[in-house]
């Protein structure tokens, strides 16, 4: 039953996820690029400014603008800048990571514009609180006539923000890691979970890990944005410094390779021996993978930095824009290049993530699958931690504030369940519920791009490094 409704699922998402996601994110993305005067090129050092600016990290009574930029980054820096980037090497060949950069780099101007529309029509909780969102967007700029598209974008929120990637992701790598087919053969846990659920023991030790995951981003979600925000704070600045200097080893140790990966990456991101067909199916396995690494137009960053106590929309959003550069920019190029230098892509069969990442780095460093496992872990539950929040801002939305705290126990349960899921259906559910969670972002940023511009216009002559 589970293997049919996979199937299903996975070619809905296939196809959505397709030629219509990557004309809509990249298409779209160049688009508004160009449309704001390639604005995540000319503000960048405004953006940069901002993060030292004393009014952009004042919190007041919710969470300020640097913290939103942390905890979105919390949720982009995830599973996808490890797994994700693994996938598309093994899908479509160094040259997917070209195509990744390219949705770095859009994404940045699309991402501005989600923050700037935030700031601008975010609305409010009964308790006061800051609130925003894709969905309040729609709602407050395009009218009642466009709130079933505001509807479809919350509902595809709760479900595409369950972290089925990332628990199904750090279940295998800490099943990789830690435990063998001989272990688990004597292991009395295993056995016992095995001899109630009638599971293999692989699958049911699975479930303990699963269990043991719920546990943790417990402690944390039943805290509120604020937690969520304050551990994140400190959370992305050791995840991605301790990975930073695990792969500068890597490279270090195998800097005469260095140049080759970079040819490789550009001559296979343009490659027409196998015809323009071959060319499109890996710019689209670049543009798809990318699109759940760094969220752009797909909603979510709406949903954190609407929750900030920013009211300027431009200075949210010139932070906003920073995330991609983070996670698809830097994080997923150290990635490529740690699995490109020491990574082994012949052979591998069906959709394999970290499992190739773990290989590479136990590979180039001693008990180095260790020391990624440490990183895997601050990178799943980090995701975990803020897609709570997502998810549950498009409960309080649909079913108000009341019942939206069931969703954060909803959400916490299927991490077991993902836990033990298919890695073909999970990536299939995780693509489908983006898919359409970006249908309605984009379509929104689009049709709102004046009002964008007007207020960055209206923005040019202040001067952000100033705005104290």
């Amino acid at each position: 039953m589970l293997d049919t409704i996979g199937h299903y699922v996975t070619l809905t998402a296939d196809f959505l996820c397709g030629y219509p996601l990557f004309i809509l994110l990249i298409g779209g993305g160049f688009f508004l690029f160009f449309y704001s005067g390639m604005v995540s090129v000319r503000r960048l050092p405004d953006a940069l400014r901002e993060l030292r600016n004393k009014q952009s990290r004042q919190a007041g009574s919710q969470i300020s603008s640097v913290q939103a930029l942390a905890s979105v980054v919390a949720a982009t820096v995830g599973m996808g800048n490890i797994a994700g980037v693994a996938i598309a090497l093994v899908m479509g060949g160094p040259g997917a990571i070209f195509w990744m950069w390219v949705s770095a780099l859009v994404g940045m101007s699309t991402k501005f514009h989600e923050g700037v529309l935030t700031t601008r029509f975010k609305s409010s909780t009964p308790d006061g609180r800051p609130a925003g969102g894709t969905m309040h967007i729609i709602d407050r700029a395009m009218g009642p006539g466009w709130h079933w598209l505001a509807v479809t974008f919350a509902v595809a929120g709760m479900l595409g923000t369950l972290c089925i990637m990332n628990a199904n992701q750090l279940t295998e790598a800490l099943m990789t890691t830690f435990t063998t087919p001989e272990w688990l053969a004597s292991n009395p846990l295993a056995g016992g979970i095995s001899a109630i659920t009638g599971w293999d023991r692989h699958t049911s030790f699975r479930l303990v890990i699963g269990l043991a995951i719920a546990l943790t981003v417990t402690a944390v979600v039943i805290g509120g944005i604020r937690r969520i925000a304050r551990v994140a704070t400190w959370l992305v600045p050791f995840m991605v410094g301790l990975y930073f200097v695990l792969v500068a080893y890597i490279i270090a140790t195998n800097i005469a390779d260095v140049p080759a990966v970079f040819r490789s990456i550009f001559a296979e991101a343009f490659n027409l021996r196998a015809g323009w067909g071959a060319l499109a199916g890996i710019a689209i396995i670049g543009a798809r993978r990318a699109a759940l690494v760094n969220d752009a137009g797909v909603g979510t960053a709406t949903i954190m930095h609407g929750a900030s106590s920013n009211t300027e929309p431009v200075r949210e959003g010139l932070i906003a824009m920073l995330g991609p550069s983070i996670d698809s920019g830097i994080v997923c190029t150290l990635t490529a290049l740690a699995i490109l230098l020491c990574g082994d892509l012949q052979g591998v069969e069906g959709i394999k993530g970290l499992e190739v990442a773990m290989r590479a780095f136990g590979k180039a460093i001693p008990l180095g699958e260790y020391m990624l496992m440490v990183i895997v872990l601050c990178f799943a539950l980090s995701s975990m931690f803020s897609y709570s929040f997502y998810g549950n801002r498009c409960a309080a939305y649909l079913f108000g504030e009341e019942k939206a705290r069931y969703y954060t126990w909803f959400f916490i349960a299927t991490l077991v369940i993902f836990a033990v899921m298919p890695l073909g259906v999970a990536v299939g559910f995780c693509d489908l519920f983006y898919a359409l969670m970006a249908f309605p972002t984009m379509v929104t940023l689009l049709m709102l791009r004046r009002e964008v511009k007007r207020l960055t216009t209206s923005d040019t002559h202040r001067s952000p490094a100033h705005a104290d």
